[in-house]
């Protein structure tokens, strides 16, 4: 896969996130995929998300940054968003913040196998 080739997978990955279209997103992420050393698997890693959208009604994924180098991708991701209550450890009750991760993927066979993301808990903490 090009660069371009899978800076597109990965856009398209981002799409289906946001539209929450949880039936194709097996089109993106593998069935053993892995999350910070994690194995959650396909349906594992379909409950997170679905638990942060819960937790985050508002939630939307902006892709700030991408460089891509098959077959990894790192992408620096913004949020401007208002978590329902707890986020992180912090009350956040419904207050609007803006926070960036920093998300490294590894994909295997044109899906997402490992991810590797860190949230800058700090810049969320200095908003409150």
């Amino acid at each position: 896969m090009t660069p371009d080739e899978l800076s597109a997978l990965y856009r398209a990955y981002i799409d289906c996130l946001n539209a929450r279209d949880w039936d194709h997103l097996g089109n993106f992420v593998d069935q053993t995929a892995q999350h910070n050393g994690r194995a959650f698997g396909l349906a594992g890693y379909r409950r997170m998300l679905e638990q942060d959208f819960r937790d985050i009604p508002d939630l939307r994924f902006n892709i700030e940054l991408l460089v891509a180098e098959p077959p990894r991708i790192a992408s620096r991701l913004r949020f401007d968003c208002s978590p329902r209550a707890d986020f992180m450890g912090l009350k956040i009750d419904g207050r609007r913040v803006t926070f960036c991760e920093n998300v490294f993927y590894t994909f295997r066979d044109g899906k997402i196998a490992e991810v590797w993301s860190v949230i800058d808990k700090a810049a969320i903490e200095a908003q409150l």
